[in-house]
């Protein structure tokens, strides 16, 4: 069984399964997280939802560029987890499975070309403390004590 995150599934409420792929990206005691302004104010691992047909790792890269405006380097596939929860932008009540990956950011190539998003710096010991999920921030304590 998946760990769950966050609210319990709420009777009655169907919920559509959604793959996603996130990353822990690390440099110089530091992390890359995303800042998404809508729909609303809420700090993120970067990352999201697998289109169908697509290959994990190539939508982890495609949503980090888009998100953050960085490439990466994919260095290990680190935990995965599942929260419940109604996504408004596609009006979707979601079982999300969200699989994190440590990487590396290896360049800016452009600012994020996600609506909405801001690339945000911070140290990898106080990154838990501004995640808008408790899977994310789960994770990277769990990150942040192997690392540090």
């Amino acid at each position: 069984m998946i760990k769950r995150y966050g609210d319990v599934p709420k009777s009655g409420q169907a919920y559509t399964r959604r793959p996603g792929v996130y990353a822990i990206l690390h440099r110089n005691g530091e992390v890359l997280l995303t800042h998404q302004a809508v729909p609303s104010s809420e700090i993120q691992l970067p990352g999201g939802g697998i289109d169908a047909g697509e290959n994990p790792i190539a939508a982890l890269h495609r949503e980090v560029y888009e998100e953050t405006g960085w490439h990466m380097a994919l260095q290990f596939k680190f935990g995965t987890f599942r929260r419940f929860a109604f996504m408004p932008e596609y009006n979707l009540w979601a079982e999300k499975i969200c699989t994190i990956y440590v990487g590396r950011p290896t360049m800016q190539m452009s600012a994020p070309t996600e609506p909405d998003h801001m690339p945000l710096w911070m140290p990898a010991k106080n990154a838990a403390s501004v995640l808008g999920n408790p899977g994310d921030r789960a994770m990277m304590e769990s990150f942040a004590r192997l690392a540090l």
